[in-house]
């Protein structure tokens, strides 16, 4: 008797759903407390923790109910067999306009098409609410439905250029890697990381916000001696428009080695009293740094990561795994995303 991979899948989804849902429900009770803790005393006033306490809130429930429509939905779409019948249906449509469904690669690209769209119109609902309900209800969103739109757009496009080239890889990789294919994944997934984080802030987020150069003053002088007092790297420091989006602040660097670079938002700048509050939001930031936190997750992922393809590459080729699915081929993404 075949081993019940799909009921075992989402019966572990089930499960982590739940445990995960038991964490959150903690958390919600402990925002419902209506005292400030003894800790923030004489910290944040009582109607900063009001306000606080009430968007926490009103994010904690949203989250509640987004979870649980999804894992409705996944353990819906497995249970009957929907991602076997839209690789069906994505094949007969490359019939349908001339192409050859023998090439995985085109297949796997037409499959994941659908899976995209279906994918924005299903969270779309959620994405409008969370912005110009939750959001706005508490006085921090700041961009406009076209604005929104725009933006997914882009990130659709971006999906677009991107996604078929790594597709293309990934499948060429499972199928050529032979005995070694985990080592060849990991190492492939390994670069394209690295490419990814040293392109994504220099052609990729400028797209979708303004980066300008901090300008020379009182807040640039403190900045730069709190990197040199650490040893930071700091070589340019760009103010964000991220007040064109949300009334959210944050501050963030990035870079490899001796080519760091820190960002602010805008709205960091304006919402603090004095430098001395932005350089202490970046101190925090750079404690991450100066720590290795960065470092240490970067490790633990790729650690992960390689460890998931080895799992892969002992069930890559089991025809129970596929059938249990749904199944009758074994395309390779869908390998890995049964598997992951």
């Amino acid at each position: 008797m075949a081993f019940p991979y799909m009921e075992a899948v989402i019966g572990f989804m089930i499960l982590m759903y739940f445990f995960e849902t038991y964490l959150d429900w903690r958390q919600h009770a402990a925002l419902k407390l209506p005292t400030l803790p003894r800790t923030l005393e004489g910290v944040i006033s009582q109607e900063k923790f009001k306000k606080s306490r009430a968007y926490s809130l009103d994010k904690s429930r949203f989250h509640f109910i987004h979870e649980f429509v999804t894992i409705l939905m996944d353990s819906t779409i497995l249970f009957f067999g929907v991602l076997p019948w839209f690789w069906k249906r994505s094949g007969e449509f490359l019939v349908y306009i001339g192409v050859n469904t023998e090439n995985e690669i085109v297949h796997t690209l037409a499959f994941l098409a659908g899976i995209m769209f279906w994918s924005q119109i299903t969270d779309l609902p959620f994405s409008l609410y969370s912005t110009f309900v939750i959001e706005a209800r508490h006085g921090f969103n700041k961009q406009t439905i076209w604005l929104f739109f725009r933006d997914m757009i882009k990130g659709i496009l971006l999906s677009i250029i991107i996604g078929p080239p790594i597709v293309a890889a990934i499948v060429v990789i499972v199928q050529k890697g032979g005995p070694h294919l985990a080592i060849y994944l990991w190492g492939f997934m390994l670069v394209l990381s690295l490419v990814m984080m040293t392109l994504y802030p220099i052609l990729i987020a400028p797209l979708f916000n303004k980066f300008t150069p901090l300008p020379e003053g009182e807040l640039r002088l403190k900045i730069e001696n709190l990197a040199s007092s650490l040893k930071f790297p700091l070589k340019k420091l760009f103010v964000v428009d991220g007040s064109t989006r949300s009334s959210h602040s944050n501050a963030y660097m990035y870079g490899f080695f001796k080519n760091k670079r820190i960002v602010l938002y805008d709205t960091l700048i304006q919402q603090c009293k004095n430098e001395e509050e932005v350089v202490a939001v970046l101190a925090h930031e750079l404690g991450h740094w100066k720590l290795n936190h960065t470092m240490y997750s970067f490790i633990a992922v790729q650690i992960l990561t390689f460890l998931q393809f080895g799992g892969y590459t002992l069930v890559r080729n089991s025809k129970d795994l596929f059938q249990s699915f749904g199944f009758d081929t074994q395309p390779v993404l869908i390998g890995l995303i049964i598997f992951q």
